[in-house]
Order: structure tokens, then C-alpha cells, then sequence
């Protein structure tokens, strides 16, 4: 199988591009630059280099490829909401529309979990469980991308989309670096009671389920999926074991909910109201994420993906420990 992979700069799409390659796959890699993926390329993937915003790149991306696994993408919870835009539906619609001229079978759509969430407790979250209003820019975005997705089922292109929560494994640049950074600081406390439980996946067994929805056919396809390890875990006993590795001792001391929530508000409003409104320090939607018990039903994904999470949380948090560590020597 021939496949294209997007955002192979990035994390997620960098990891699952190279686990491709060792699964024998002739891997394609789209990036902005050809130094992001130097390591894919001296392991022989094929570069398309360029912007895939640029429909003439998008077509040459796709061309000759039997699918497309879409990990590109804006990702973050500040900024205008013209980037998440133009970063994830815009981008996505361009890759789809490009799938659909050069006839690629299949596109794998990377989508995400924070579509549901709005800062309250959600256990057991399933596909449909689709909220009326979304809590940021990130989230309202990526489930659009999605229905860009899914309308092209309608010409023929076999889709399917994934939902994976909290990825961890080496070179996971978006859960603990922020957190690691503040305790580096002596600015992280626990927020709430510290005892919420959440989902976390490691990245090789997101690796797996996207191999498999490349594979899959029948009822699979035309669907949603979440993705997670299955087994929620305290989110401060997962930060204080990456931060021991660290030698950077447990999170010491603890804030009320209420009250972060708070100092998170006033911190974006003055952000707001300063030029060029830089990113904050803390958001509100950060606070619910460490204070709020937030899972995923995977039994779709069991079912239909064949999708079973072998790889163990700890194993993928000792393998980011490693990494970073040597990566900060």
C-alpha cells in the first residue's frame, strides 16, 4: 500500500509515518520543509514538500497514493479563530477535494476528543456524544473538518475518522512540556482535589489503530472513532510520576477550583486587552483539564477497528521521559 501522511513534521503524524515504514508501507511525507523530516526520508519516505493550502501541492501530495492519513493541523487553545480555520477545516476540505480528483481510495482523518469537552466531568463519552455548543475555537473547528470528511463519502472516498485522547510517547510536544516548564518554575499546584481520572493513549497504540483504519472495510468505514489506553487514570499521578523521572520532585501544594478558574479568566482578559494578545500563562479550559474527570467509550473501536490498547500508559510515559531528558542534557 502506497500512502500519503500529512503533518509528518509533527508529532503524532511524524511517529505513525515511521511506524508505517517499519509495517513495509511505501510512505509518502507532505511538510513545509524538508529538515522536519529528514529522519523519515533517510529511512525511505518519499518527500512532497510544500504547503498543502496550495491546491497544486495538495493534488501532487495525493497523486498515485491508494490513501491519505491527515495528521496536519492547527492545534492549541488560543489565537483567532481564522487560524483554527484555515488550519483544520480549510486544510482539511483542500485535502479532501484533492483525494477525490487524483481518486485516492481512502483518507484517515485525525480529528480529536476535545470536541466534547466544555469543563464539566464527562465518563464514558461516546461518539455521539456531540455538545451543542463547543468550548473553544480548537475543538469547533476539528469536528467541522470532520463533516468535510464525512461528505465525501457521498463520491466515494472511504473515510473514517479518529478521536484520540491525551497521545504520550517520545516526542510529545503538547501535554507535559507546559507542565514541566511550570513546576521548573515553582507556578504548578494541584487544582481541585487532585483525585479527577482521565484518559490518556499511547502513541503506539494509536499507531495501531490508524494501521487498522487503513485496513478495515465494510461497517467500519463512514465513522467516528475514540481512542484511548481504556483504563482512566488520576491525571496528578500521572503528572508526579513524569515529573519524579524527571527529578523535578511531586506537584507541592493545592489551589481551590474556583479559584484558578478565576485567575485563569482574569489572566486572559488582560492577554485580550494587550497587543498583539499574547498567549496566556494559564486558560480556564487548562484548569477544567486538570481539575475535570474526562474518558472515552472505545468499544467502537474494539469492535469494528479490532482496536486493542497492548501498549501500556506507563511504558509510553517512561519512553517521553527518556527522550525529553536526552533531548535537554
Amino acid at each position: 500500500m502506497h500512502i500519503l501522511v500529512t503533518g509528518a513534521g509533527g508529532f503524532i503524524g511524524g511517529r505513525f509515518a515511521l511506524f508505517a515504514l517499519q509495517q513495509g508501507l511505501q510512505v509518502r511525507v507532505n511538510a513545509r520543509r524538508a529538515d522536519s523530516v529528514a529522519a523519515l526520508l533517510a529511512r525511505g519516505a518519499e518527500l512532497c514538500e510544500g504547503d498543502l493550502a496550495d491546491p497544486q501541492v495538495a493534488r501532487v501530495a495525493c497523486r498515485g497514493v491508494d490513501a491519505v492519513v491527515h495528521c496536519a493541523g492547527a492545534v492549541g487553545v488560543w489565537g483567532p479563530r481564522e487560524r483554527f480555520v484555515a488550519g483544520n477545516i480549510t486544510l482539511t476540505e483542500q485535502v479532501v477535494d484533492a483525494c477525490l480528483k487524483e481518486n485516492v481510495s481512502r483518507l484517515v482523518h485525525l480529528s480529536s476528543p476535545s470536541i466534547y469537552f466544555g469543563g464539566a466531568n464527562r465518563v464514558g463519552i461516546t461518539e455521539e456524544d456531540i455538545p451543542t455548543r463547543f468550548a473553544d475555537y480548537y475543538g469547533e473547528t476539528k469536528y467541522q473538518a470532520e463533516q468535510a470528511v464525512f461528505a465525501a463519502a457521498e463520491f466515494g472516498l472511504e473515510v473514517l475518522a479518529l478521536r484520540p485522547r491525551f497521545v504520550t510517547g517520545a516526542g510529545d510536544t503538547s501535554i507535559f512540556p507546559r507542565l514541566i516548564n511550570m513546576q521548573q518554575k515553582g507556578r504548578l499546584r494541584v487544582v481541585g482535589d487532585g483525585l479527577n481520572r482521565v484518559d490518556f493513549t499511547s502513541i503506539g497504540n494509536l499507531c495501531d489503530a490508524l494501521f487498522s483504519a487503513l485496513q478495515v472495510g465494510g461497517a467500519a468505514l463512514g465513522k467516528a472513532y475514540n481512542i484511548s489506553n481504556g483504563q482512566p487514570v488520576p491525571f496528578w499521578d500521572v503528572v508526579n510520576y513524569v515529573l519524579r523521572r524527571m527529578e523535578l520532585g511531586a506537584v507541592r501544594g493545592r489551589l481551590p477550583y474556583s479559584l484558578a478558574w478565576s485567575v485563569a479568566a482574569l489572566n486572559e482578559g488582560v492577554c485580550h486587552l494587550l497587543p498583539n494578545k499574547p498567549e496566556p500563562s494559564l486558560f480556564r479550559l487548562g484548569i477544567d483539564v486538570m481539575a475535570k474527570d474526562f474518558s472515552l467509550d472505545i468499544s467502537r473501536a474494539q469492535t469494528l477497528l479490532d482496536y486493542r490498547a497492548e501498549c501500556s500508559l506507563w511504558d509510553a510515559l517512561d519512553e517521553f521521559c527518556d527522550d525529553w531528558q536526552a533531548a535537554h542534557a
